[in-house]
């Protein structure tokens, strides 16, 4: 039926435009200067041994997908939650250039498919990756679907901090960021979070608030430091 918000939308044109996003950001990715911090062994095979949730800005999310092949791909698996959109099936297009798989929905639409895929993925051993301020923001406040998935599946939550030299912040509502060619990312792997199975309400909301400020503050300790 048209216009089912239970629909996974997708295109011929998503598909092109998927896979030439996907090789312009290899293409640009390739001219970064990396610099990988891990507090949580996740870049080292068997550093930690089951899945994780990596989560991390909306904003921030440019160079995820070659810093994840640079630093985990040879030896984990991964996935990313993009929405049941248009823009969902260019972005699930453009990180497959990278060998990242994804699950389709959103808070807004398809969001218990998309909460049981991750769930089965993570069983399966498979990352995932979340933006807990996406798709629609508001920007820097952390939605409660990671809190649940990590409860529910006992996985690990990773912290991803990404900073850059030199950027361009554009006009949107999440400020999305786009490294300079050439320019210096400096990524860090933050010290995993185990949250507990069965939080009370008060608890849950503890959590919540906990990776909300653990993502603000390494976001903002590594603007000061790349000035």
């Amino acid at each position: 039926m048209a216009g089912d918000r239970s629909e996974i939308r997708g295109s011929a044109k998503a598909t092109f435009l998927g896979n030439a996003a996907g090789r312009l950001i290899q293409a640009w990715c390739a001219t970064l200067r990396f610099e990988i911090i891990d507090r949580c062994g996740v870049t080292t095979p068997g550093g930690i041994p089951g899945p994780v949730i990596y989560c991390l800005w909306h904003g921030r999310g440019f160079t995820l997908p070659a810093l994840w092949q640079k630093a985990c791909g040879k030896h984990r698996r991964a996935v990313v939650l993009a929405s049941a959109s248009h823009d969902g099936a260019i972005l699930a297009r453009a990180v497959g250039v990278f060998g990242i798989g994804s699950i389709r929905g959103s808070s807004s639409r398809r969001g218990i498919a998309a909460f049981v895929g991750m769930r089965k993925a993570l069983r399966a051993n498979i990352d995932t990756c979340i933006t807990p301020d996406g798709p629609r923001g508001p920007s820097g406040v952390v939605q409660p679907g990671i809190i649940k998935l990590a409860e529910a599946s006992g996985a690990l939550i990773v912290p991803i901090h990404v900073g850059y030299s030199s950027c361009r912040e554009l006009k949107t509502w999440d400020r999305y960021a786009i490294p300079a060619p050439g320019s210096k990312v400096r990524v860090i792997f933050d010290e995993a979070l185990a949250v507990p199975a069965d939080l009370s309400e008060e608890d849950f909301e503890t959590w919540r608030l906990r990776v909300e400020t653990t993502l603000h503050r390494g976001t903002e300790n590594l603007s000061h430091d790349l000035r």
